[in-house]
This record gives structure tokens, C-alpha cells and sequence, in this order.
């Protein structure tokens, strides 16, 4: 095992040992508080030029089990207090160390990450780095920057998934980040989900004569993604529509909203969502660094917020046929409490277009 170092923004420095690619790495260090789904946090293409803390302090013990990933896996690197060699599970089909190493992306354990949780909670999301040796410059690290992401990790051609059993809808899948489980949750409902990738255009989803569209979850800054915005403005009004994460602050931008980062966003599989409609509170899966400000949203009515915080958790927009959520509905692993949105937006396109 050869040592290595987590090096803060800030200087402060962290020593552990190396697991994974032996390579470098410059990302965004963020934390999450899942107990359990490290494959899921892996594999979500929502982490896109981060680097990601388990806050739970036993990582790999049921080892990689690729038929449950969502997607690429997208992180810059992967910081654990300790990872399991060994992992015992009857459907495991590599250790963490050896995916990691296909991946190509650094790991370091033996990390005290409840002082780093600490570290960032007070100070806020910082820019951090994986090597081998402390640099003298800390430059490459205070300018690191996640930019262009959203692009990246999309589809690059449009692909067709059939509905289970008799096709009840069509729905066209915007692709920012998508989860895998958004289209399995579709198809259980009776929907041919064709995913489509984040450069298309709303004249071309328009011209599929889709009885919805569904915008998913994704990484990055929403406001840097001006050509998604204004195809989600021409749409508004004119096909039902349904927003995960990355999708509901980008509904919110097109209706003239705004959206701020988080001092160190929400990621994990407890956050307490309330609904404002009744009196329910449900559990939610999170993953996202900026929120939307409810405030400025003109067109929709805020109908979730976050227990903690109060932060802007979903809205609807009653006369444009669609509504969104920051949470996920779909998460896997993790609670199941949101499903029936999935449920809603069948009702929704049950009614036809605007």
C-alpha cells in the first residue's frame, strides 16, 4: 500500500494511503451521508468533477455490483476512512479497488472524514486534490473549476427503452445525468422512454409528438447551461413535463427564476422534504450543490421545501402542465417515500397536451 495525500484549497493536508488508479486528481470535494449505496454514489453522473467522501466509515464491503449501476461513473476521485478488500455478497463482481482502477479514478482511505465532514461543513464545498507528494503551488487547485459537464456525460445519440408489458405513453428523456432508474420507473408504468441527448432541440422533441418529457438529474452549475434553458422555455406550455434535480433548476431558470450554491448541498438518503400541499414529511435521496430561490419563481407555486433548511425542494406549475423536484423519486438505493411523482406525471399525461 503506498501512501498518498488529500490536499485542501486552503493548504490544509491529510495523509492516507493510495487504493484505485494510481493517478492524480483536482476536483471538488463534497460529502454524503448514505449509509449504504456507495455503487449508486459511484455510478451517478450527478458527481461529475467532484470528489466524493463517504462520511460512513466502512466503504466496499459488499463489493461493485455492476447490474445496479445508474450510469458512468463521473467522480474525479474517491476519498473513504476505510475500504474493504474482502467484500462478502453473492452477487459482487469486483472489489472497490479493482473498478476503480478500470475507471481510472484515484482512491485514498485511512482519511479521517469526520474531521473533513467538519472541516466542510464549516468552512463550505472547497476544491481538494489526490497525489502522491505535497505541491508547492497550490494554484491548480484554488482555480479548479467544474465547467462544460452536462454535455459531457450525456447520451450522444438518442436510444429507445419499451415500455413493460402494453405501451401506455411515450416520453422523451432528457439527458443531463440521467439515473438509469428514471427510465426503469418510467418503463414500469407502461412508458417507451427514449432518452435524447442535452443538445436537443425543442423542435425536434416537439416534432416526436411525445405525450411527455421528462428532464433528469445532472452535474455542474445549472445557470452555465443557456442552451438547455431556452429549449425548456419553448416547451413550457406545450407538452407535459416532469423535473428531477438538475432538470427542476433548469425548469425553474426557464420560467424566469434563479437558482444559488449551497454552502455544502445536500447529498445523501435522509433529507427530510416537507410537502406544503398537506402534512406529510418524507425522507428523500439528494444529491446537489446549488438550490432554486422559490421566491423568484413567477410562473409555479413552491410545494416542497426542506425541513432543515427551508431550502426549495420542488415546484408546480399548474397552468404549463408540469412540475419538478430537487430530490430524487427514483433513488436506488434509498428511501421510496417520493415513487408516486412518477405516478403524477402519468396522471398528467393522462390528460394530454397543453
Amino acid at each position: 500500500m503506498k501512501k498518498g495525500y488529500l490536499i485542501l484549497q486552503d493548504g490544509q493536508v491529510f495523509e492516507g494511503v493510495r487504493f484505485g488508479a494510481e493517478t492524480d486528481t483536482v476536483g471538488e470535494l463534497v460529502f454524503t451521508t448514505g449509509m449504504c449505496g456507495y455503487v449508486e454514489t459511484l455510478t451517478d453522473p450527478s458527481y461529475a468533477g467532484q470528489i466524493v467522501m463517504q462520511t460512513y466509515p466502512l466503504i466496499g464491503n459488499y463489493g461493485i455490483i455492476r447490474e445496479d449501476f445508474e450510469g458512468a461513473c463521473c467522480v474525479k476521485g474517491y476519498v473513504v476512512r476505510e475500504y474493504c478488500d474482502t467484500p462478502s455478497n453473492f452477487r459482487t463482481d469486483c472489489d472497490l479497488d479493482t473498478y476503480l482502477k478500470e475507471q481510472g479514478v484515484p482512491g485514498l482511505c485511512g482519511v479521517d472524514t469526520r474531521e473533513l465532514t467538519r472541516i466542510i461543513r464549516e468552512h463550505g464545498v472547497m476544491n481538494a486534490a489526490i497525489c502522491d507528494e505535497i505541491p508547492a503551488d497550490l494554484t491548480p487547485i484554488k482555480t479548479y473549476a467544474i465547467t462544460g459537464v452536462v454535455e459531457a456525460v450525456s447520451c450522444k445519440e438518442p436510444d429507445r427503452y419499451q415500455a413493460e408489458g402494453e405501451e401506455r405513453f411515450r416520453v422523451s428523456l432528457l439527458d443531463y445525468g440521467a439515473k438509469r432508474n428514471i427510465v426503469r420507473e418510467l418503463q414500469k408504468r407502461g412508458c417507451t422512454v427514449t432518452v435524447l441527448p442535452a443538445t436537443t432541440s425543442a423542435e425536434e422533441i416537439l416534432a416526436a409528438d411525445p405525450d411527455g418529457v421528462m428532464l433528469s438529474n445532472g452535474p455542474g452549475d445549472p445557470a452555465e447551461n443557456t442552451y438547455q434553458i431556452e429549449q425548456i422555455r419553448k416547451l413550457l406550455g406545450k407538452v407535459p413535463m416532469f423535473g428531477i434535480c438538475l432538470g427542476h433548476q433548469l425548469t425553474a431558470l426557464a420560467a424566469g427564476g434563479s437558482t444559488y450554491k449551497l454552502k455544502y448541498g445536500h447529498r445523501g438518503v435522509n433529507q427530510p422534504v416537507r410537502d406544503l400541499n398537506g402534512v406529510r414529511t418524507y425522507i428523500t435521496s439528494q444529491n446537489h450543490g446549488y438550490a432554486v430561490d422559490g421566491d423568484t419563481v413567477k410562473l409555479g407555486k413552491v410545494r416542497f421545501v426542506n425541513a432543515n433548511d427551508g431550502t426549495c425542494e420542488g415546484i408546480d406549475y399548474p397552468e404549463l402542465k408540469a412540475f419538478t423536484v430537487q430530490f430524487h423519486p427514483e433513488a436506488c438505493t434509498g428511501p421510496k417515500d417520493t415513487s408516486f411523482l412518477f405516478d403524477q406525471f402519468v396522471e398528467l399525461m393522462k390528460g394530454g397536451r397543453v
